[in-house]
C-alpha cells in the first residue's frame, strides 16, 4: 500500500457564501418565516454591505424577517467577527444599535484576483515580451524558494532524507491551497500530487508559472523532478515524480 503524508486542507482564501460553517446549520434548518438560516445571514451581510450601518428593526423590515430572527443571526455573525455594532443615541431612551460588516467580512464578497493577475501578466508580456515575463517568474521563484527553505529549515527538514523533504513540501503547498500530498510507494518511488491548482486561471494564460513551479521544486528539493500529469492540460491533478540526483 502506498504511504501518504498530508495535512488537513485549510483554504488559503477567505470563506465564501458556500461555506455553511460561516452561517450556521445546514440550509434545511429554517426560521419562523420559512427562510433558511444561512440564507438570512447571507441577506443580512449583503444588505449591510450595500446600505451600511443598519438597526435590527430596519434590517427585519427590509428583509421580511422577524426582528428576533435577525438579532439571532446578527449575534452569530458578530461572534464570528463578520459584523460589529455601535450605539447611536437619538433623544431620550435607550440608544439604538446599528450593525455593519467588519473588514474580516471582505473575503465573503466577490473578488477578481485571478482576472487581475492574468491581466497583469498580459501587460508585462506586452511591455517586455516573453523574456520579461520569464524574468518576472524567475524572480518570483527565488522569493518563494527562500521562504520554502526557511520553512524546511524551521521544520528540521533541510538536511532530512528526500522523502521527508517532499512530505514537508506537500504540507507547504497544501497551506497554499493546492490540496497537496506526498506519496511514497513500497519500492521507494516518491510522488508529490496537487489535487487543486490555486492559480488555475493564470496557468491557462501562460506556461511560465508552471515552468517556474517545477524549477522551484527541483531547486528546493535538490532532486530530479518530472511532471507526469497537469491540471492546466486537463488532468485531475498535477503529479510530480521525484528522484534523488545521482552523483
Amino acid at each position: 500500500m502506498t504511504e501518504r503524508a498530508h495535512s488537513a486542507f485549510e483554504p488559503h482564501h477567505a470563506v465564501d457564501f458556500a461555506n455553511a460553517a460561516a452561517y450556521g446549520p445546514a440550509n434545511g434548518h429554517r426560521n419562523g418565516n420559512g427562510t433558511s438560516i444561512p440564507s438570512l445571514r447571507r441577506a443580512i451581510l449583503l444588505h449591510l454591505r450595500q446600505v451600511g450601518p443598519t438597526a435590527p428593526d430596519e434590517l427585519a423590515a427590509a428583509l421580511g424577517a422577524s426582528r428576533t430572527g435577525v438579532l439571532q443571526q446578527l449575534h452569530a455573525l458578530e461572534a464570528a467577527d463578520l459584523v460589529s455594532h455601535a450605539a447611536e443615541r437619538h433623544g431620550v431612551g435607550r440608544p439604538r444599535h446599528r450593525y455593519d460588516v467588519t473588514p474580516a467580512a471582505q473575503g465573503l464578497f466577490p473578488s477578481d484576483y485571478d482576472g487581475l493577475a492574468a491581466g497583469l501578466l498580459r501587460a508585462i508580456e506586452e511591455i517586455g515580451g516573453e523574456s520579461l515575463l520569464e524574468q518576472v517568474f524567475a524572480a518570483r521563484r527565488r522569493q518563494v524558494a527562500g521562504r520554502l527553505r526557511a520553512r524546511l529549515g524551521a521544520a528540521g527538514e533541510a538536511d532530512a532524507p528526500l522523502r521527508d523533504r517532499v512530505r514537508e513540501l506537500a504540507v507547504i503547498q497544501n497551506d497554499g491551497g493546492y490540496i497537496a500530498e506526498a506519496e511514497v510507494a513500497p519500492d521507494g518511488t516518491i510522488c508529490l500530487r496537487e489535487h487543486n491548482c490555486a492559480i488555475f486561471h493564470v496557468a491557462r494564460e501562460t506556461t511560465a508559472c508552471c515552468d517556474a513551479e517545477i524549477a522551484l521544486f527541483r531547486e528546493v528539493l535538490d532532486a530530479d523532478v518530472t511532471r507526469e500529469t497537469h491540471i492546466a492540460a486537463g488532468d485531475r491533478s498535477c503529479t510530480y515524480r521525484i528522484r534523488a540526483r545521482e552523483d
